[in-house]
């Protein structure tokens, strides 16, 4: 028997940090009230046993599928510089640096793999009666849930994607910056001392929760360099710092009072999928901090 649940509108005006805190909770149970009667992943059910070749397809699988269903991630995954995943989790699995060598010794019905996988690779694959698809890099957060929603659908865990989904749905809605507040000016200076292009999900997630590039508006794009002179002669309202070269880390920054200062996980840069539930948070809680 399915539970029901009800709702009702709360006139709480413009939420602050505590209320947006509490309406995620609100929104996070309700949304796990609505998926839980759809949640009926049979144990004596027939599910294709998985490969996964990339990172970010790592991190969606550990969440949709049972441990003995997926039976390598990439070992990128137990790179901390590259992985999206907790170490604890990828730790469980077993891992594969994606030759075909390696992939046919696990006996998988299915590997999912980066758009960059190699068409040799591939093909090696397939002919030997393995199912193989191919995900691009998503630039907005619904192509993000709509590759998400491909990977259940072929991991046959439907169910539990649309959970996921519903999760990520309701943190997007409690991280969205107000139509009346203006942007702050960032920049998200990531490891090497680059910078996101604005046709990047971290972008568009900056957007989302009330950001404004200062390097797009400088005319930098998608992996540009980004001096700590040119820092200091057009300062942003606020610096997300996520990696750590000397120049990320000198002190002179610490002389732009105008300017605030967070650090940024490298590891919510370049996933989406249960990543921008995370990103997104840590995304608005600068942004409160920062107004």
């Amino acid at each position: 028997m399915g539970s029901k649940c009800t709702t009702a509108r709360i006139g709480i005006g413009r939420p602050g940090k505590l209320a947006r805190a509490l309406l995620a909770a609100a929104s996070l149970a309700l949304a796990g009230c609505a998926a839980a009667p759809e949640r009926d992943d049979s144990a004596e059910a027939e599910f294709p046993r998985i490969v996964s070749l990339n990172p970010c397809i790592d991190a969606v699988l550990v969440e949709l599928a049972a441990p003995d269903q997926l039976l390598a991630i990439s070992h990128y995954s137990r790179d901390p510089a590259a992985s999206s995943i907790p170490a604890g989790v990828a730790a469980r699995y077993r891992t594969t640096g994606g030759t075909v060598e390696e992939v046919l010794a696990l006996d998988p019905d299915l590997v999912l793999a980066s758009s960059f996988l190699p068409p040799a690779t591939r093909t090696a694959l397939e002919d030997l009666g393995v199912e193989v698809a191919t995900f691009g890099i998503a630039a907005t957060p619904d192509a993000s849930i709509a590759q998400l929603r491909e990977i259940a659908r072929l991991a046959g865990r439907e169910a539990s994607g649309e959970a996921l989904v519903a999760e990520i749905k309701a943190a997007l809605a409690v991280t969205g910056a107000y139509p009346d507040e203006p942007a702050l000016s960032a920049v998200l200076w990531q490891p090497g001392q680059i910078v996101p292009g604005e046709a990047t999900l971290v972008s568009a997630l900056m957007r989302h929760t009330g950001f404004a590039s200062q390097s797009a508006a400088l005319g930098m794009g998608q992996a540009d360099y980004l001096s700590l002179e040119q820092v200091l002669a057009n300062p942003p309202d606020v610096l997300l710092v996520a990696g750590d070269a000397p120049a990320q880390r000198h002190p002179a920054l610490q002389q732009l009072h105008g300017t605030r200062i967070a650090s940024f996980d490298p590891s919510l840069i370049y996933c989406g999928g249960p990543s921008m539930i995370r990103a997104a948070e840590r995304l608005a809680a600068i942004r409160d901090s920062a107004t």
